[in-house]
């Protein structure tokens, strides 16, 4: 495969820049993590996409970083299923089959049923609740100015939220793993932005309200819109799941 054209710098999101400030982080850290982010960040906003190769010598001039740190960015992201390491071919974002996408879907659905139930715990909480009302005041904002890098924020802020009225320890560990960012970014449809916030605004009731059913049931039926929109748009597909 070809080189593909460097992209634009991209800012840090607002998670790497809350970890470069935790104290006792090395600055290498830091590096590593705005370099870790970034490439997510730019997964999700369409600037890096699918298959394309990351050569080290771009990613250290974009991101102003010495080579051992992108090459740690590199190897967590490889541990979390988002970029590949081919032997002697140079690391690439990975691209997912359509048997994978709905693998990955299969468990994003419990997962963030699980996470949406779990969340109904905090749902007492004025703080939290805010926090999560606040998230999706905006999404809706950044899904009205039509602004996506507003909205991928956004989302994180509202899935943060459910982690924090969740307080559960293995879902903080386990849910970031959800390899979503490369399923949004190999199935742009228009669709599915507008289906997403709907999607949250339902969560973020059922949540608030404090009805773990409900919840759950808010959370997996996400999944289940964002699975449909995807066979939908890839009619032999549909026959053969």
């Amino acid at each position: 495969m070809t080189t593909s054209p460097s992209p634009p710098p991209i800012a840090a999101p607002a998670n790497a820049s809350a970890d470069a400030a935790t104290p006792g982080r090395s600055a290498s850290d830091s590096a590593s993590d705005s370099v870790f982010f970034g490439l997510i960040n730019g997964l999700e906003l369409g600037r890096f996409v699918p298959g394309q190769r990351l050569v080290e010598t771009d990613l250290v001039a974009q991101f102003a970083v010495g080579r051992n740190s992108v090459r740690e960015a590199l190897q967590r992201l490889a541990a979390e299923g988002i970029v590949e390491l081919p032997r002697h071919r140079g690391a690439m974002i990975r691209q997912l089959s359509l048997q994978d996408t709905l693998d990955v879907l299969d468990v994003a659905e419990r997962m963030t049923g699980l996470l949406a139930r779990a969340a109904t715990r905090g749902s007492g909480d004025r703080t939290l609740a805010r926090n999560l009302r606040g998230a999706v005041q905006e999404l809706a904002a950044a899904e009205k100015a039509r602004h996506d890098e507003a909205f991928s924020t956004a989302r994180r802020h509202f899935y943060r939220a459910l982690l924090d009225m969740g307080n559960n320890r293995e879902l903080r560990r386990l849910f970031p793993t959800i390899h979503m960012p490369i399923v949004h970014a190999q199935h742009r449809l228009a669709s599915l932005q507008q289906m997403r916030l709907a999607d949250y605004r339902r969560i973020a009731t059922a949540v608030i309200a404090g009805d773990p059913d409900a919840a759950e049931a808010a959370g997996s039926l996400h999944v289940q819109n964002v699975r449909a929109a995807i066979l939908s748009a890839q009619p032999g597909a549909i026959q053969s799941r």
